[in-house]
């Protein structure tokens, strides 16, 4: 960060500013208060068989299947959760407009490239090698539909 902009949580609000008993972080510009965590969860992936790409996600790049419910007609809701992640993706069908294979370029971070890259190879996936940047350490993969799939390792930072 630049020497003279705020790095997420002050010290101290500004004279005038609601009390909420909560952390708070402003803006690179100082200019507004958030009081709360506003936290990605949720991802939707367009694919064109539901089936298909759930049996990708859980069987050849390890997901957890969390949910798949068809809680009305035209609407399937499946949702997919990487090992340790706070967010998830959701395939389905009635969700979303968007072509399957057009999610934007999703990222994994894992703690051990190899590993991951193993993995990926041993279970079918067809994995790009490794490919060490000075920023971190990168395989590439895409579904079945072609939406594609970053892992990276940073290994300047704990666990990856």
């Amino acid at each position: 960060w630049p020497a003279n902009q705020p790095t997420g949580l002050d010290p101290a609000p500004a004279a005038g500013t609601p009390q909420l008993g909560l952390p708070y972080r402003k803006s690179l510009s100082g200019t507004s208060l958030c009081p709360m965590d506003w936290k990605l969860e949720l991802v939707f992936v367009p694919v064109s068989d539901v089936d298909r790409a759930k049996d990708f996600y859980v069987n050849k790049v390890g997901f957890n299947a969390d949910y798949d419910e068809r809680p009305m007609d035209g609407i399937r809701f499946v949702q997919l959760t990487p090992p340790g992640s706070g967010c998830s993706i959701a395939i389905g069908e009635g969700l979303t407009d968007a072509p399957p294979g057009t999610a934007p370029s999703l990222q994994l971070v894992v703690s051990d490239i190899q590993a991951a890259h193993k993995q990926l190879k041993d279970n079918g996936v067809d994995v790009s090698d490794v490919d060490v940047q000075d920023w971190g350490h990168f395989v590439h993969f895409a579904d079945p539909d072609g939406n594609k799939w970053a892992v990276q390792y940073l290994p300047n930072r704990p666990n990856g």
